[in-house]
């Protein structure tokens, strides 16, 4: 996953290299402010926090200067009173309002809704919405949110191709036909039929791109666009703003044991199945496996590929396998549970630790209740914080044991750094920063809150679907199916998923049902 840019050694070992293969550490190495101000992860990172830098202190000059009144009294507004006719006194007198005037009022009345702050960015930053049988209302109120999305990546891309050495023009020439490509991925996963079935636009993406490319063929000049790992880092230093670390404490210790025990050791023992059960020649293949479907999926898949330089079509492979299950995981699940006569709470922090995709635990979750919605979702963000952490640990793992020779020199500290994919760095700063304003500001869950789903995570879908785009486009599947050879990949991921279901149902069961069962009671 890594870029020439990035990777100074002369030569490096493919990604299914043996530990027996030598590291050739170059001799030289660029300075660190040569490194943040050229390399892609770097780069990542400034885009990055230019844009949540600007979304905030949108969001932060632009609140009601009575904020704080306005979410009082909302909360306030929402308290029933009893009826007149169940008061102490007994009945009260007929009211004298006349009853056109107090159906108005009782209209009026019903209409009225919390208040909720809004990014002032929100209508200049959108997708493609929802459609049942005319496409163009995927477009029509959110055209120009969509091409205020356009303009945004379009300018901060070039100039940061521009500065690194890369032609901005050739970017400004290709990005308007990849950038209608996710549009199009978008507007497909928007059809209500599809929508119900939450195929989301990743697949849709994925699919776009994967026909271009083994059709027609990608066209050349399209390929300065295909920025694979730049969006995706880009995306993921944003989505470190949404993973708050005060979500530990919404659960407290059962959602954490439930995220933070079951996954290493799902992660690890299907990573060591991979390799001495199934012998799996590619071990970086078998590391993202692994990932994807421990951790959190695509995006866990994503940083993983970064720390241990897998191949894009190893990569495309192991969301293939994600998005698929996801999708009949998502279905099944709540099936089962119910069938089971499993309670909310212990079902949702079940399907908070299995179902990959966050979008997909929040559907799932939703079938049983919003008991289970909430516990689903709090044990997947939880779990989310532990991208950083494995990509961090696989980077380390990957060059002092896969990509050395145990005869050879010894690696030291600071190979380590040099490989280490440093948007993560990125992903747990911004994690940190908005967990602290989160907590400490006037309004801070407010504000934060606005800023994420008014302009953040919106950039952010639209960072990981020109991603998803990008990998199609430059996916074959004559290289694609030396990998599927006997289908082992298929086979990792069936066991590796079954432990990580077992698992996480028996540790959900301990933490909700015995340990901590007065304090979670349902």
């Amino acid at each position: 996953m890594n870029t020439p840019s990035e990777s100074p050694a002369p030569s490096e070992p493919s990604p299914g290299n043996s530990s027996s293969e030598t590291v050739a550490i170059p001799t030289e190495r660029p300075s660190i402010w040569k490194d943040m101000t050229t390399s892609e992860d770097w780069w990542a990172i400034w885009c990055a926090m230019l844009l949540l830098a600007i979304a905030f202190a949108v969001v932060w000059f632009g609140q009601p200067e009575n904020l704080s009144e306005l979410i009082a009294a909302s909360s306030v507004e929402e308290v029933v009173e009893a009826p007149a006719e169940m008061t102490a006194e007994g009945p009260v007198a007929e009211t004298t309002e006349p009853a056109e005037e107090q159906q108005a009022s009782e209209a009026e009345a019903a209409e009225e809704e919390p208040y909720e702050y809004v990014s002032p960015l929100k209508s200049f930053l959108a997708k493609p919405g929802k459609w049942t049988e005319n496409p163009l209302d995927a477009v029509s109120s959110s055209w120009k949110g969509i091409l205020g999305v356009f303009l945004v990546i379009a300018s901060l891309f070039a100039f940061a191709s521009q500065t690194r050495g890369k032609s901005a023009s050739a970017f400004l020439t290709a990005f308007p036909a990849v950038f209608a490509l996710a549009t199009l991925a978008y507007w497909m996963s928007g059809q209500s039929v599809v929508k119900a079935y939450n195929l989301e636009y990743a697949l849709w993406a994925l699919l776009v791109g994967l026909i271009i490319s083994n059709t027609i063929g990608t066209p050349t000049f399209l390929r300065p666009a295909m920025l694979t790992e730049f969006f995706i880092k880009t995306g993921l230093v944003l989505l470190g703003a949404e993973v708050l670390m005060s979500r530990l404490l919404a659960l407290g210790l059962p959602g954490v044991f439930v995220a933070w025990l079951v996954t290493p050791v799902v992660l690890i023992t299907t990573y060591i199945f991979g390799q001495k059960v199934l012998k799996i020649q590619s071990k970086s293949l078998n590391m993202v496996i692994s990932a994807d479907m421990s951790v959190c999926g695509v995006s866990a898949a994503i940083a993983t590929a970064a720390a241990c330089k897998a191949k894009k079509e190893e990569l495309s492979l192991s969301i293939g396998l994600s998005l698929g299950f996801t999708v009949i995981m998502m279905a099944v699940m709540p099936a089962v549970i119910t069938a089971l006569g499993i309670d909310p709470i212990l079902g949702g922090a079940w399907l908070g630790g299995t179902i990959d995709s966050t979008g997909a635990v929040a559907a799932a979750g939703a079938v049983l209740g919003d008991e289970a919605l909430e516990v689903a979702a709090t044990v997947k963000m939880i779990q989310n914080i532990l991208i950083g952490v494995t990509a961090f640990c696989v980077a380390i793992y990957w060059v002092t044991f896969v990509e050395r020779d145990p005869s050879g020199p010894k690696i030291g500290i600071s190979e380590i750094w040099y490989r280490f994919p440093k948007f993560v760095l990125g992903f747990v700063a911004m994690s940190i920063l908005f967990s602290i304003l989160y907590s400490s500001l006037s309004n801070g869950p407010e504000l934060v809150g606005a800023m994420i789903s008014g302009s953040t995570k919106t950039l952010r879908g639209w960072f990981f679907c020109l991603a998803f785009v990008s990998i199609g486009l430059e996916t074959n599947f004559r290289q694609l199916l030396p990998q599927l050879k006997g289908g082992k990949p298929l086979v990792l991921y069936v066991c590796g998923q079954s432990l990580n279901l077992c698992l996480t149902l028996v540790v959900a069961w301990l933490m909700f049902k015995v340990v901590f069962a007065d304090g979670v009671a349902p």
